[in-house]
């Protein structure tokens, strides 16, 4: 459904959310880990349920994102999994994500229009730490790395994965590659820095070029995540075809770099209704945009005053199509 830029929210910040307003210790940022521990499923349930809640009161649709970010062959063994208990991690998170959609489409009254579409993303992330570029991969090393993950998730069923936090063209071309290997649509998400490149240094316009020349534009389509609006102004005011690839933000609620948000001890949540409102002027740089929601920091206030500043435009500009 993104592909044709009916409006869908998404969630927050997650393990921002868990860390700091719930108290929950994540190691390694790891919210599958709680798949394991008592009452960690209810936990990741009642998380969702507002964000559906959420997206039922905006009458949008809704991607479930898997909270598999850090449920990888290079991050599992840290916090120790093996291989099998890897992969059973990544299909039960998927698990709960087809419960919670049949709860949500079970509710619908009887008589009410269809409703929105419900997504179930399969999220990846990068094989190290996303923000560090002293770790980048090749083409052909990610994709034998990542091919694994997007396998098992495409067997639990999922409709899409989502790549998001990644910082080289590299990563991101092997992810497109092991995604059409497995038959799965993929979408990348790249992060950037303040100055609105990529870790790695390259500008955001040159990596997307770069993924979808060596792909043959295999990608669905690309997002932006972890990131504040005002780290991506400039880059996007400088115009570009390559914007149009772009469906999907999630952004952070700080204007904090990530080595200062990495070295932060306590949440900054910044100003939600100034968030929805610079979302909603970035939107005017992207022209396929649908896809809308947050990250570091970001909870369902967040994301609702986005709802509220942006969903209106993107309706009337679907409308003009």
């Amino acid at each position: 459904m993104q592909l044709n830029r009916e409006p869908l929210l998404c969630d927050g910040g997650l393990e921002t959310t868990l860390v700091f307003h719930q108290g929950i210790d994540l190691p390694g940022f790891a919210a599958f880990d709680l798949l394991r521990r008592e009452r960690g499923r209810q936990v990741l349930a009642d998380y969702f349920r507002t964000y559906l809640a959420l997206a039922r009161e905006a009458d949008t649709g809704f991607v479930l994102e898997s909270p598999t970010w850090r449920a990888n062959p290079a991050w599992g063994p840290q916090l120790g999994y093996d291989s099998g208990e890897l992969a059973e991690a990544n299909r039960q998170a998927v698990e709960l994500l087809h419960d919670l959609r049949h709860e949500a489409e079970a509710a619908a009254e009887p008589d009410a229009a269809p409703p929105r579409p419900i997504l179930i993303s399969g999220c990846i992330g990068p094989r190290g730490d996303g923000y560090v570029p002293d770790q980048q991969m090749s083409a052909e090393e990610a994709e034998a790395f990542h091919r694994w993950q997007i396998g098992v998730l495409s067997g639990a069923g999922v409709d899409l994965v989502s790549a998001f936090t990644i910082s080289a063209a590299p990563e991101a071309i092997g992810i497109v590659r092991a995604g059409a290997s497995e038959g799965v649509p993929v979408v990348i998400s790249f992060t950037v820095e303040t100055d609105g490149r990529l870790p790695s240094g390259q500008p955001l316009g040159e990596a997307i070029e770069q993924v979808d020349a060596a792909s043959d534009a295999a990608a669905a389509y690309f997002m932006v995540n972890c990131a504040h609006p005002s780290h991506l102004f400039p880059t996007l005011k400088k115009g570009g075809r390559w914007r149009e690839r772009i469906r999907g933000l999630r952004v952070n609620a700080s204007l904090k770099s990530h080595a200062e948000l990495d070295a932060a001890e306590s949440l900054d949540a910044g100003d939600p209704q100034e968030l929805g409102e610079e979302f909603r002027q970035l939107s005017e740089s992207l022209p396929s945009l649908a896809v809308l929601g947050g990250c570091c920091g970001t909870d369902q206030r967040h994301v609702a005053a986005i709802a509220r500043a942006t969903l209106p435009v993107l309706w009337e500009a679907l409308q003009g199509l």
